[in-house]
């Protein structure tokens, strides 16, 4: 109860309507790049998007400028697959990448799902619990577009979560105590995602897809740069400073960089295409 009297609820209002600025211009790109796509692959048939269904999504847009350098640029993988962008026809790589981004996607929303249940995030810090219900609304909306673009594309919509990281997921869940370990959990998750996503965006042949993996990929780094400056103050000792507005002559002084600790965001731990495919 202290935690929620501290925080500036005027602020918040303001934070909150300069993120969904944000998120509606991130929705705009991802939905014209699903468009065109399905435009470019499916011309007759009556499409997605035409029978209501709603993207909501995510932000990173200040990140979208490198990102859709990329979707313009020739893919190294477009020969081998033998597919031609607009064409009518789809890469059976780009439908696997697609379906393994759901499948992380789907994991995902699981995590942070099980993760607002848990007695000491919903009796816990209000900022931490309404980041968790954000997130999973951010997720299931990439989910939801990235298997769109599946089926658009003559594949099937994978449901399930990504085999390999559900592993993980499913090892971890057990030895959680307390918000240390779901944040370290949720890292895990928006860090693979985030590097296969700006892996794929090299990968895919369509420039569709290269623009929506593009969209997508920042929004899971923001993610994981909240998270990592979560986890730097509960290590810290310093919960109460996970609030908005927080004063910042109280953060310590590696709080500006702890988010951010790569010049370039790595690949090293990309999911490969075919890991979250439906067989």
């Amino acid at each position: 109860m202290m935690a929620t009297e501290h925080i500036d609820t005027r602020l918040l209002e303001e934070l909150t309507e300069q993120s969904e600025d944000l998120n509606s211009d991130a929705v705009r790109i991802t939905r014209s790049a699903l468009i065109d796509f399905g435009q470019a692959n499916e011309p007759v048939r009556r499409r997605w998007w035409q029978r209501g269904t709603v993207l909501a999504g995510a932000a990173g847009v200040a990140a979208l400028a490198g990102g859709r350098a990329f979707a313009d640029s020739a893919s190294p993988s477009a020969a081998a697959s033998g597919s031609n962008s607009g064409s009518g026809s789809v890469a059976t790589d780009d439908i696997m990448a697609l379906q393994t981004a759901a499948s992380i996607e789907n994991l995902a929303v699981a995590v942070y799902q099980t993760a607002a249940g848990l007695s000491f995030i919903k009796s816990g810090n209000p900022t931490v619990a309404a980041f968790i219900a954000k997130t999973t609304m951010q997720h299931q909306a990439h989910a939801k577009a990235f298997n769109a673009a599946a089926t658009q594309a003559g594949g099937q919509a994978q449901n399930g979560p990504d085999p390999k990281y559900k592993a993980v997921v499913d090892q971890a869940l057990p030895t959680i105590q307390g918000p240390a370990d779901v944040v370290k959990l949720a890292i895990t998750l928006e860090d693979v995602a985030a590097q296969t996503y700006t892996k794929n965006v090299a990968q895919v042949s369509d420039a569709q897809l290269r623009k929506l993996f593009a969209s997508v990929a920042p929004v899971e780094a923001q993610h994981r740069a909240t998270l990592l400056a979560v986890q730097a103050l509960l290590a810290g000792n310093a919960a109460d400073l996970i609030t908005i507005p927080v004063d910042p002559a109280k953060l310590p002084a590696a709080a500006g960089s702890v988010g951010f600790p790569d010049a370039f965001y790595k690949t090293d731990s990309a999911s490969p295409i075919s890991e979250g495919a439906v067989k």
